[in-house]
């Protein structure tokens, strides 16, 4: 048995499917759409009960949720792919604070973003509701941009410099959402030169294209 990812085009499953593009692996994908809800209904929620996308599982059957949990363990079975600095390394715990910091302050940005409804029992409410969540997710790219030592430099644009890391792939995939294909070129440079980057490598870019991620 292989890996197996549940997913839909331009959601979270995007980044699991580059992580495993850059180990030299494959998933069988399955389409879990966004658009009805069906990360919702019964049959997904018994795989994944918080109904979120992505699921992935691995090729032993055991099942993982949490994009984060799941790009820090694709690293862990693959160490060849280097998707990551060695345990003690100083660079890894760079790539991990900016890893966790996407996960844990800009993806909540996103659901609200995505399904305000979701936030309030007034339907009036909705559209500042998912402006707010637009606002702040910028302002999470705002601090990255700001405090990550990115160059802005073609030939080195990584949150590690010239060395691509799996911590480029949430930052560049989250770049484009909540309207960030317009925004972040305008307000984010440096994260700008990171997301094309990262859409070039051999490896993602058809990936990049297929979950439609390019402004």
């Amino acid at each position: 048995m292989g890996y197996v990812l549940y997913g839909d085009a331009g959601s979270g499953s995007a980044m699991v499917e580059m992580a495993l593009a850059e180990a030299g692996q494959r998933a069988e994908l399955r389409a879990v759409p966004l658009e009805g809800d069906h990360q919702l209904r019964p049959d997904y929620l018994a795989i994944n009960p918080m109904g979120r996308l992505p699921t992935l599982v691995l090729p032993d059957g055991l099942v993982m949720t949490e994009h984060l949990a799941i790009l820090l363990t694709i690293a862990d079975h693959h160490p060849k792919a280097a998707l990551l600095p060695a345990s003690g390394d100083p660079a890894r715990a760079t790539a991990l604070r900016w890893m966790a910091l996407m996960a844990g302050e800009f993806y909540p940005h996103v659901t609200r973003w995505d399904y305000p409804g979701r936030f309030t029992p007034d339907p009036a409410a909705e559209p500042g509701i998912r402006t707010r969540a637009e606002e702040m997710g910028h302002d999470v790219l705002r601090v990255v941009e700001a405090h990550a030592e990115l160059s802005g430099d073609p030939a080195s644009p990584f949150l590690l410099g010239a060395r691509f890391s799996l911590a480029d792939i949430p930052l560049a995939v989250m770049s484009r959402w909540c309207g960030g294909r317009a925004w972040t070129p305008r307000n984010c440079p440096r994260i700008e030169t990171l997301a094309r980057a990262v859409a070039a490598r051999p490896a993602i870019a058809p990936l990049w294209e297929r979950h439609r991620l390019f402004g």
